[in-house]
């Protein structure tokens, strides 16, 4: 009883430490591996002694094979198969070649910087090959990137992990049967990733069909039908090939990605929450069991073996695997410094270390010493500076321009046209063919379809947009819009007309409240349509700075103005609810004015009116016309000019 307490509470303080490390790591927007190993050394032995891991004895190699399974389905099944296709090449290229390439040239660095044996040498380097979806995840939802870099990265990260595992595996049973002939080692790499993927083609497919036919069962039961599904396909690809199941789980995920299942998004949301429970419990384990003592007995030349393999062997794999893709030498040079290693390579050095060990091969604790010391280096230092090397490449894709528009009402094509006439990419979405038609005579590109159409949206490029909106007249069916638009395409500025008590919006939906709180997007659109609103702009300068925000909030308190966009440093960007409003932002705007409808009406006549803005500091004077066309084909180009 005793010694079962003793287990139980080890898993407990794993667990509370691992999801404390989750929890610090996300609210200092750092990768939470930085802390889940802080937290584990400082738990291990050479800690507080808290964790010892050892004590799971064999229910600690059982533990890290059911949690990598988990962690490398939900790799596969977040894959985005449309834009894997645009980097299709150099995702084969760096699965193939940049395998081979880090391999020989780790190797080398190991034996001749780290003096390890070559057996052992390319033993550690077959660990190192592979990145990690559990590191890449977490650090390019820190930094967002342009979306070719990052897929090149999210994919390289899953579909490397079971070609590196099982790569791991050969080598090793290479160095334990020194017999085999280079043939031998060959055909077993390509037997397990061949058997890994058919049973993984065939068991996504039957779970998908199986989850299609079952209509009658809940959403959490459909969850853990595919958790069992997981497992069981696991285990039943290792009984048939050791170490094909990690290549089997990936698979099934890409195959039930591609399934297209209506629950696709909660069973995304609970295979992310296993994954996050599954990474944290185990790294602290596993860094608890390192001994800091093995990690400085490796002197300098380990060091100097990880630096080669992070300026030296990335760069190389890198510039040869990219070479034809089209890139430009910023993009490939984020590529270069990026390459953290994840839980995959700790998990398996940390089971060779103890196959090793019982074979009574030297090395096994120096393998596994030198592999968390590339996790440690790779992580702290690419982690931590990936946010900076992406900002000084100009690489964000917060510096993305132009927008999708939801909405050919007259203020999404008013929005469009100032896009346009800013020199910015714009394409309008809308369902309604008289409205399509409107926006088509106004020289707008326009899609009639539905927004929740990825394909639709992908074809009207937003992946290339920096800015998405939706601004139909019903704000629940805006805010559904912008969800879908974040889960399936993450635009760097997602925007939506809604209500503001609404209840499912936080801030984690990644969805902004466009222009102001309560919107009475018809009123706008009925004055737009009367001729009863004024285009006018602004610029926010000292000294007039407070005068000039307490104006414009009081116009927009009392219903009479409506902010638009904001240029601001050279990009042009939509309004923002709740907006901090820099000095030198250029605010354009409406003025809602009911006089010149009233002026024509009194006089009979269908003349424009001009009015005069007071008390607003560089306001341009636009003349109203009483079409919509004629205020965007004449007045607006004139006030942008400006």
């Amino acid at each position: 009883m005793e010694g079962s307490f003793e287990l139980t509470l080890q898993i407990v303080i794993a667990v509370l430490a691992g999801i404390s490390a989750q929890v610090i790591a996300e609210y200092l927007k750092v990768p939470s591996i930085v802390f889940l190993l802080l937290f584990g050394i400082l738990l291990g032995a050479d800690g507080l002694n808290f964790l010892h891991p050892h004590s799971l004895g064999v229910g600690l190699e059982v533990l890290v094979a059911l949690s990598v399974a988990i962690i490398l389905f939900e790799g596969g099944l977040n894959l985005e198969l449309r834009d894997l296709g645009k980097v299709s090449g150099s995702l084969r290229n760096l699965v193939t070649l940049g395998t081979l390439i880090t391999l020989i040239g780790g190797g080398m660095a190991a034996h001749w910087l780290a003096e390890f044996p070559w057996s052992i040498a390319f033993l550690y380097a077959s660990l190192v090959v592979v990145t990690g979806p559990t590191v890449i995840g977490p650090l390019l939802k820190q930094v967002s990137v342009e979306r070719q870099v990052a897929t090149l990265l999210e994919g390289e990260g899953v579909l490397i992990d079971p070609v590196g595992a099982i790569l791991a595996v050969v080598v090793l049973n290479t160095i334990l049967n020194t017999n085999a002939a280079p043939i031998a080692v060959v055909s077993g790499l390509l037997l397990r990733l061949g058997i890994g993927a058919a049973l993984g083609v065939a068991g996504g497919w039957l779970l998908s069909l199986l989850l299609k036919q079952l209509n009658h069962l809940s959403e959490d039961l459909k969850n853990l039908i595919v958790l069992a599904g997981v497992w069981g396909l696991f285990g039943l690809s290792q009984s048939i090939r050791s170490e094909s199941g990690l290549m089997a789980t990936v698979v099934a995920g890409i195959i039930l990605k591609a399934s297209s299942l209506p629950e696709e998004r909660l069973l995304k949301r609970f295979k992310g929450q296993l994954t996050i429970l599954c990474v944290s419990v185990l790294f602290v384990l596993l860094a608890a069991d390192l001994s800091i003592d093995s990690v400085f007995a490796l002197g300098w030349g380990s060091i100097l073996t990880v630096l080669t393999l992070m300026l030296i062997v990335r760069p190389l794999s890198i510039a040869l695997c990219t070479w034809s893709s089209g890139m430009n030498w910023r993009q490939k040079l984020f590529l270069a410094w990026i390459a953290p290693k994840g839980i995959v390579s700790a998990s398996v050095a940390s089971l060779f270390a103890i196959l090793l060990t019982e074979r009574g091969i030297n090395g096994g604790d120096a393998i596994k010493a030198l592999v968390f010391l590339t996790i440690m280096m790779t992580v702290f230092v690419q982690g931590l500076t990936a946010g900076w090397v992406a900002r000084w490449l100009q690489i964000t894709s917060s510096k993305a321009s132009g927008a999708v528009i939801i909405g050919c009402n007259p203020l999404g094509r008013l929005l469009g046209r100032l896009f346009k006439e800013a020199g910015e990419s714009v394409v309008l979405i809308d369902t309604d063919p008289e409205a399509c038609q409107k926006a088509t005579a106004e020289n707008l590109p326009v899609f009639q379809s539905s927004g929740l159409d990825p394909e639709v949206l992908a074809e009207a490029g937003i992946e290339s947009m920096g800015t998405f909106i939706a601004l139909t007249n019903n704000g629940e069916v805006n805010l559904v819009l912008a969800q879908r638009a974040v889960e399936e395409f993450q635009p760097p500025r997602v925007l939506a007309v809604f209500p503001h008590n609404n209840q499912n919006t936080n801030s984690k939906t990644k969805v902004n409240q466009a222009f102001i709180n309560q919107l009475p997007i018809k009123t706008w659109n009925t004055y737009l349509n009367d001729g009863q609103v004024k285009l006018g702009k602004t610029v926010l300068k000292e000294p007039e700075l407070s005068f000039q925000l307490a104006h414009l909030q009081a116009l927009i308190r009392s219903g009479e103005l409506l902010p638009l966009l904001i240029e601001r440093e050279g990009s042009l960007q939509i309004v923002k609810a709740v907006e901090n409003w820099q000095l030198g932002d250029e605010l354009i705007y409406l003025l809602h004015d009911p006089r010149p409808k009233l002026l024509k009406r009194l006089s009979g006549s269908n003349q424009s009116a001009r009015l005069t803005l007071e008390k607003l500091p560089e306001v341009e004077e636009i003349p109203i016309a009483a079409p919509l066309s004629e205020l965007l084909e004449k007045q607006m180009p004139e006030a942008l000019q400006h």
